[in-house]
């Protein structure tokens, strides 16, 4: 399908989209709008739609106001942040990479943010805002110490993958001691914590990742259109006008900062950064990341794992959902780039 570019009245913004691309986009925004409205109406205490947007309003009963407003909807809405998070943040470090598997899974910044919620758990005994910090602050402390280790004279990507990959092989060994050190309340405390979920989140949660992804994604997506470019080389990048090493640490650090907000307030999801982009930009078939249907992706595959925890499996982690789809969409990436080797040699 040929390729349409939408510009402001005044020339000064210009957005490329391809037929497909717009269409699947659409189709993702109508698919998470459905089952964010299941997910709404369904459960031991089932509601109309109509109920539901009549509390939304201000005019339902009280029962159905703390039902919708207190339990349902902040779990919605923390689920759909997280999901679009992560996914972004997957988009834009695997582009970056030039690897599919370039997501914050392996490169160690959610080990390293759950290193820092494990910490606040296990030592200081904090509750669940004290919790979200120290994710926050481990997954931005690993990523300045993988940057200080892999980043030296300039940024190369290849060995930030190895890096990370190292990085967070130890934190996931660190985290493993903090928990069998640990007295046996908190150690499963932390150790459902660590299966990533969204049982019992509140506004508390929603506030902060709201928040962060208002900073984030706005240069995340301006950045983001450079991308492209990026994937081309350093010198081809440069040659057309693109400012490299600025737009990598742009890029890079809004990967981690909606990865660690991300994991601050839902745990590590397993393996949605990975499979959302990949996912995506099969669907679009586009050259490029595709940021817009990478975040729409992971928002439907958070929000359709966490429906079918609730309705099939006793409310269980989403992430034990999630990490099950991963491994299997893992297992069949390698097999297939595998495949893809065999018929270039």
């Amino acid at each position: 399908m040929s390729t349409r570019v939408l510009r402001s009245p005044g020339g000064g913004l210009s957005l490329r989209v391809t037929p497909r691309a717009a269409i699947v986009v659409t189709l993702l925004a109508v698919a998470v709008f459905f089952v964010g409205a299941v997910s709404m109406t369904t459960g031991d205490y089932p509601l109309s739609v109509g109920e539901v947007i009549q509390t939304l309003f201000g005019f339902g009963d009280r029962a159905t106001e703390f039902i919708v407003t207190t339990l349902r909807l902040p779990r919605l809405l923390t689920a759909l942040l997280v999901g679009g998070a992560l996914a972004v943040s997957g988009a834009i470090l695997q582009s970056l990479s030039g690897n599919p598997l370039g997501s914050p899974d392996f490169i160690g910044f959610t080990e390293g943010a759950a290193a820092g919620a494990l910490l606040t758990i296990i030592v200081v005994h904090g509750g669940m805002l004290q919790v979200s910090l120290g994710a926050l602050v481990g997954g931005v402390a690993t990523a300045a110490l993988i940057a200080l280790l892999a980043l030296k004279g300039g940024v190369h990507t290849f060995r930030l993958i190895l890096v990370g990959i190292g990085v967070n092989a130890m934190l996931i060994a660190f985290n493993s001691y903090l928990i069998t050190r640990a007295a046996w309340q908190d150690g499963l405390a932390a150790q459902a914590w660590l299966v990533g979920g969204l049982n019992g989140r509140g506004w508390e949660h929603v506030v902060p990742v709201a928040i962060a992804i208002a900073v984030l994604l706005p240069p995340g997506f301006v950045y983001g259109r450079r991308l492209s470019l990026l994937e081309m080389g350093d010198d081809s990048a440069m040659g057309l006008g693109v400012p490299v090493q600025r737009s990598r640490i742009v890029l890079l650090g809004v990967s981690v900062g909606l990865c660690s907000i991300a994991t601050a307030a839902a745990g590590p999801i397993a393996f949605l950064a990975l499979a959302a982009p990949q996912l995506a930009k099969r669907l679009t078939r586009s050259s490029g990341p595709g940021l817009a249907a990478a975040a729409l992706m992971g928002m439907l595959l958070l929000v359709t794992s966490d429906l079918v925890t609730q309705q099939f499996l006793a409310g269980l982690p989403v992430g034990l959902v999630t990490g099950a789809i991963g491994g299997l969409y893992l297992a069949w990436l390698l097999v297939s780039r595998r495949g893809v080797s065999r018929a270039a040699r």
